[in-house]
């Protein structure tokens, strides 16, 4: 089973829809909402196995030098199997064409972060995160989630 990773387009964002839904429901990822998807579907990638759509994940641009990498998720049936790491490659590449030497994530996957070069730091670190994202999140007061960092050279 060979996963290709590639740009999302606008065909996507029905699959978006329902596979961030599925992580929003389990309160492990932040709802998107289909208006949302079709304005930032350019800041999405996808992952096909077989002409089918089995993760995505995007980068938020947070500054200059800094972006988040968001809504990154597999379907069930196809974790485990390297997908998450390769739109994680794929999302890297992206961050380095764009000249943004930060790549960010807010996770309850910690050792998976890790696993593909980044390190646990403290999120008080990113202030742009805090007044973009963080300011409208219901878990503000009591967010569980672990920032993780990754430099590019």
């Amino acid at each position: 089973m060979e996963a290709v990773c590639r740009k999302a387009t606008a065909d996507d964002v029905e699959t978006l829809v329902e596979l961030i839904a599925g992580y929003a429901a389990k309160g492990i990822m932040l709802p998107r909402s289909r208006d949302v998807l079709q304005r930032q579907i350019d800041t999405f990638v996808v992952a096909e196995v077989e002409g089918t759509v089995v993760g995505c994940g995007s980068l938020c641009r947070l500054g200059t030098e800094l972006v988040e990498v968001r809504s990154l998720g597999i379907s069930e049936g196809y974790k485990g199997l390297g997908i998450g790491s390769k739109l994680i490659d794929f999302l890297l590449e992206e961050a380095k064409e764009q000249h943004i030497p930060k790549v960010m994530a807010l996770t309850y996957e910690v050792r998976f972060f890790e696993k593909n070069g980044f390190a646990v730091v403290d999120k008080e670190i990113f202030p742009e995160k805090v007044w973009t994202d963080c300011v409208n999140c219901p878990k503000q007061h009591a967010c569980d989630e672990i920032a993780v960092l990754r430099t590019l050279n």
